[in-house]
């Protein structure tokens, strides 16, 4: 009886057991919970102030000024014809003709140093075309610049000042290792209203605006007109970004800027320093994104690389590329895209030897490739290889794939304006309901290669349409001009 007694004591302890422990578990998550809040607050600096002090001084207003010519007339003031014409005229002319002198206007800007002996950076385009260029510092010392050198591609601009003594500057930072989210501090003179700090987080990496080099990093610390060419702080202090541009419905900031990463910047100062200029390798192809109907007509697996749609004189046709070659890897890395392979391209040294991997009527071909110099190819007009002149022929016509196809007559050439020996087929007219039309193709294009090979007349059209039927590909790839300027254009074939 003694034990069976026991027994049920024990049992009716178990339950309070259990709920004591159940208890410990919540309050041990609660503390938890406490604690993961407390380091969180704790990551997050409850003042900004000490970095700002930290790096105020380095940072410096830039004032431009630039001599511009008078107006010779009342023009921008009346319409040119105007009965107010003769009238402003006169006024000006009472006026001594103040307003037909030349005067001098003013630009407001902001930089940082980033060497002790006085190197600035800024944006080119706040001393671009600039006569005097004025820093300001923190301290509210001032001092003439001189322009070191400037790269209109990426916007950047390096100054230089003499000073008695070594000056406070900052550090670049590896704008690769900012992740979306992270804090960064933006300073510079907005709305000349001087030295200002704001602070926000990055909001996007990567990002492309115009150019073909640009790199950005998307922030919504406030950036506004006067903020150009200013740092982007992370929050070691290190400069991440240089502030460039914003978007805007009203020119001011609405909480989108982006700033030139510095992992590009850090590449074009340090040219400037060297040289004054800049110096970036060159390719010497044309190229577009592989699509995923282009990757599929020509066999490719993956939708990566760039297509090569043309190969002017350069260097890369000194080492035997050629039109429709997807180059796969550059100097050992992979191609995902154009911008991409522009990017490394141009960060590669001129001169450098690199290989090269395209692929190439469904096999890879390595190639060895050495780089010429972009900024004396540029300008430079692209001169394709002449074709071989084709049989002569009677002209025929033919619709194919939303396609009205001409061979190409000396009248067509007259119309089209190409060169008498330009190989190939002339779009006359285009389907409005059709594929073609939907990917751009228009009436006055020239069809030079079908199936990548050369085409000169409707049946070399109609045989390379049979052999990618025959070969199971769901679609024809075409190398189209356009006013001299090639792309390839993927077509779906009927089933």
């Amino acid at each position: 009886m003694q034990r069976k007694a026991k027994a049920i004591a024990v049992s009716k302890q178990l339950p309070d057991n259990r709920n004591m422990i159940r208890a410990l578990w919540m309050g041990a998550l609660a503390l938890a919970f406490v604690l993961v809040q407390a380091l969180a607050a704790m990551a997050r600096p409850e003042s900004l102030a000490p970095l700002a002090e930290q790096i105020s001084p380095s940072v410096v207003n830039i004032t431009t000024s630039t001599v511009v010519e008078g107006r010779t007339g009342p023009q921008g003031i009346v319409p040119e014809g105007s009965p107010f014409e003769d009238f402003f005229r006169e006024f000006q002319d009472r006026n001594n003709g103040e307003g037909n002198r030349p005067r001098r206007s003013s630009a407001l800007g902001s930089g940082f140093v980033i060497s002790e002996d006085g190197f600035i950076v800024t944006n080119n385009h706040v001393i671009e075309g600039a006569d005097e260029i004025l820093i300001e510092f923190f301290n509210g010392d001032e001092l003439e610049a001189e322009l070191v050198g400037t790269d209109p591609n990426t916007d950047i601009a390096l100054l230089k000042v003499s000073a008695d003594g070594p000056l406070p500057h900052v550090p670049f930072g590896d704008s690769d290792s900012a992740l979306v989210g992270d804090w960064v501090i933006a300073m510079g003179n907005p709305l000349g209203q001087g030295f200002s700090v704001s602070a926000g987080i990055v909001s996007a990496r990567n990002r492309a605006l115009s150019g073909s080099y640009d790199d950005y990093i998307q922030t919504d610390a406030a950036i506004n007109r006067g903020n150009s060419g200013g740092p982007l702080f992370n929050m070691d202090g290190e400069v991440i970004g240089v502030n460039t541009a914003i978007l805007s419905p009203n020119g001011g900031s609405i909480g989108i800027g982006f700033s030139m990463a510095s992992n590009v910047v850090t590449k074009v100062v340090d040219q400037l320093q060297e040289f004054g200029e800049t110096r970036r390798g060159w390719l010497g192809v044309r190229i577009q994104d592989v699509t995923e109907d282009i990757a599929e007509a020509i066999g490719l697996e993956t939708v990566a690389g760039a297509l090569v749609t043309s190969v002017p004189d350069g260097p890369a046709k000194d080492s035997g590329m050629q039109d429709g070659d997807v180059i796969l890897s550059f100097a050992g890395v992979d191609v995902a895209d154009t911008r991409g392979l522009v990017r490394q391209v141009g960060n590669s040294p001129v001169g450098e030897t690199v290989r090269v991997v395209v692929f190439r009527e469904g096999e890879t071909v390595t190639l060895r490739v050495t780089l010429g110099r972009r900024e004396e190819a540029e300008g430079a007009v692209p001169a394709a290889a002449p074709a071989p002149e084709p049989e002569a022929e009677e002209p025929q016509t033919k619709d194919v794939l939303g396609l009205t196809l001409s061979s190409l007559t000396d009248e067509l050439r007259e119309q089209l304006g190409v060169s008498e020996d330009q190989v190939g087929l002339a779009v006359t007219d285009v389907d409005e309901t059709s594929e073609a039309f939907e990917k751009g193709l228009r009436a006055g294009d020239v069809i030079t290669e079908a199936g990548q090979q050369k085409v000169a007349s409707i049946a070399d059209f109609e045989s390379r349409l049979e052999e990618v039927k025959e070969a199971g590909r769901k679609s024809l790839l075409l190398l189209v001009r356009r006013a001299g300027d090639p792309r390839f254009v993927a077509l779906g074939l009927a089933d």
